[in-house]
């Protein structure tokens, strides 16, 4: 470790440093996919080694946030927030309208436990009210501030990650040892180089706006009818945020499900093109944004599993005066939060009154294993 990295910076080695004294649309999974196949990175092959190398883009969360954030925890432990963002530029532009803003539109919190045999996931709704602090502007500059009532996914819109960053920071209370997104175009190259994702649906999904058509069975997905599952709102469920949340979780399970299946981790060629894809489209904070460290990162997490993962959604009511919003529950969400920093499992009563995790649509899809999502 060098001197640069003991001083508070976001770190790629699998531990937790002690402090020292004074101190995306979300394709969730796809992300952690992506972290995991760059162990191409350890085989020594100087031109792949730097071609992957140059492909990596990386964001200084560290600099840009500087000393005002939460303390690190020595307990073994990590935090990732994992972020998809809804971009319509350049290649994306085939998903929608360019705005000329981009927004997060699913964020999860992985929260991967002492020993990294287990991890627990909480999703965040881009549609949370929440109080976002101010940020640097992401588009030249400039402070803007903060205020209440505030969707959460506007932080990113505002200020780019950093600004994700520091606005789950002072939600939760928990430092964010690395930051990763995925855009639109980056997952559906994934997942065509998985060769596609095997999941079982136990009813008919028909959403036009999403452009996801599937009947009853066992279904093999390319990523452009992945993109549509993680998308689809109005297809599922009573159609809400909340229920497109459940399938995502669902579709997360499934993903690391067909990643061990596939053997990349036997196949060259095919740990070549994940990689490459994975390295291409991923952006992650400084500290991760080269192939010798998400290396060391992704073999710190490759012995986590599909069972492993708890998924839970961070505790919400729907907001009275507005039903397309959410608003926190403030006890409850310090529960999720709290046993977090404990590394310790988030409790069932920290959800049992939460509008998340509830409905039908966490249990439209199950993975090749035949788990859903809970």
């Amino acid at each position: 470790m060098t001197e640069q990295s003991r001083g508070g910076r976001i770190r790629g080695t699998g531990k937790r440093r002690k402090e020292p004294g004074s101190r995306s649309r979300a394709w969730t999974l796809t992300a952690w996919a992506a972290a995991s196949v760059v162990l191409l990175g350890g085989t020594g092959l100087g031109y792949v080694y730097f071609k992957l190398n140059g492909n990596l883009k990386g964001v200084d969360i560290n600099t840009q946030l500087g000393a005002d954030r939460p303390g690190d925890v020595d307990n073994g432990s990590l935090d990732i927030l994992v972020l998809g963002s809804d971009s319509r530029s350049g290649d994306n532009a085939a998903y929608g309208k360019d705005e000329g803003s981009a927004r997060s539109d699913t964020a999860m919190v992985v929260h991967v436990y002492e020993g990294h045999k287990k991890a627990s996931v909480v999703s965040i709704p881009r549609d949370a009210l929440i109080t976002r602090p101010s940020c640097t502007s992401d588009s030249g500059g400039g402070t803007v501030p903060g205020g209440q009532r505030q969707m959460f996914n506007t932080a990113y819109e505002t200020g780019g990650p950093a600004c994700a960053v520091k606005t789950v920071e002072k939600m939760s209370g928990i430092r964010m040892d690395h930051y990763i997104e995925v855009d639109f175009t980056g997952f559906t190259e994934l997942v065509d180089d998985l060769g596609g994702v095997e999941i079982t649906t136990k009813q008919a999904i028909d959403d036009d706006k999403s452009h996801l058509h599937l009947k009853p069975g066992t279904h093999t997905l390319d990523g452009e009818k992945s993109l549509g599952l993680v998308r689809t709102r109005k297809g599922v469920g009573d159609g809400s945020d909340l229920g497109r949340i459940q399938l995502q979780q669902a579709f997360m399970k499934a993903l690391i499900d067909q990643v061990k299946d596939v053997g990349v981790f036997t196949s060259p060629k095919k740990l070549y093109d994940l990689a490459d894809s994975a390295t291409k489209t991923v952006t992650t904070d400084s500290d991760l944004a080269s192939v010798k460290e998400l290396a060391s990162f992704a073999s710190g997490l490759k012995g986590i599993g599909a069972g492993d993962m708890e998924m839970v959604t961070l505790p919400v009511q729907y907001d009275p005066a507005d039903p397309n919003r959410v608003i926190p529950l403030q006890r409850q969400g310090r529960q999720v939060w709290d046993a977090l920093r404990q590394d310790k499992p988030v409790p069932a009563s920290a959800t049992k009154d939460s509008a998340g995790d509830k409905g039908d649509a966490g249990d439209v899809v199950a993975s090749e294993a035949g788990e859903a999502s809970r």
